[in-house]
């Protein structure tokens, strides 16, 4: 009997420190049909706009706010090498990063402009590009202890992107790279200015989305097992910020983040081994004080 009731004990105390632990509040899963959700868009309408990685189709797809599919737009002009986030103008334009680059060897790297229009009322529409390209890059593939150029998260701030590069290198040490990209037709030469540092668990600190809020104030940066907050930053410097980490509490593939409000986060995993495929939503007081 002894044993039993300190087993229940236990078992109490260990549901009381997953619920003070629990920082993230599951909202739905994503259809089953969407497997591999790499980005994410949450419109003026409460629509859920997200896409999938390399392999899978050149399409976007809307949810409601049950992860219900209601639309499905096709990007006529462009192939899915590897679209791996999606970001928003203040016009609400939608953008998609296919700058996916495993494997650093990629000299097509771009990102991709969908008019608002076409949100709004095409099954199908075209896409405006916006090639860019490293110019610290010299080989492809660089050396692995040089794979820095692969990417994953980007927004827009102003009339530029920034992008966050994921650190691919032997010997992660969680540095990325943060480039800014004009946004324009053309092909440009990303500027560098400057490095993030993570932490040295490429398995919990190798970046894979990131966003700003909408009074432009902070940015959130995603890892698998973390979010890192920017703030009070100069939008000449966005790295000249407060910058804070915050643990999860839960290592699934998280893949992409953007903030339904300023104090709000909704960020989603891959579905894998029956785990993830879900979308959550995080109040930042409740990141900061139970992380």
């Amino acid at each position: 009997m002894r044993t039993i009731n300190s087993l229940l004990l236990l078992l109490v105390f260990a549901s009381s420190c997953a619920q003070k632990n629990d920082v993230a509040e599951v909202l739905y899963a994503f259809p089953k049909s969407l497997k591999e959700v790499s980005g994410m868009h949450l419109d003026s309408n409460n629509l859920l706009w997200v896409v999938e990685d390399s392999g899978n189709k050149n399409e976007l797809y809307a949810l409601d706010s049950t992860g219900k599919l209601q639309k499905t737009l096709r990007i006529t002009n462009a192939t899915n090498h590897d679209w791996e986030d999606l970001t928003y103008d203040a016009a609400e334009n939608l953008y998609i990063g296919d700058f996916g680059n495993n494997g650093n060897e990629r000299q097509n790297l771009k990102i991709l402009k969908i008019d608002k229009q076409a949100l709004q009322n095409a099954a199908e529409t075209t896409a405006e590009e916006i090639a860019f390209y490293y110019p610290e890059q010299e080989a492809f593939p660089p050396k692995k202890s040089e794979f820095l150029y692969d990417a994953e998260a980007f927004f827009v701030l102003g009339d530029s992107f920034y992008i966050f590069t994921k650190n691919r290198s032997k010997g992660f040490d969680g540095s990325a790279l943060v480039y800014r990209v004009p946004n324009q037709p053309g092909r440009h030469a990303a500027t560098l200015i400057g490095t993030f540092k993570t932490c040295g668990v490429y398995s919990q600190c190798a970046i894979t989305s990131a966003a700003i809020s909408p009074d432009l104030k902070t940015i959130a940066v995603l890892t698998q097992g973390k979010v890192w907050l920017i703030e009070n930053f100069d939008a000449k410097n966005i790295l000249s910020g407060k910058v804070s980490s915050f643990n999860l509490n839960h290592l699934t593939q998280k893949e992409s983040i953007l903030f339904q409000d300023n104090q709000t986060l909704l960020l989603s995993d891959e579905a894998k081994k029956k785990q993830g495929g879900q979308v959550y939503r995080i109040d930042l007081k409740d990141l900061k004080s139970k992380s």
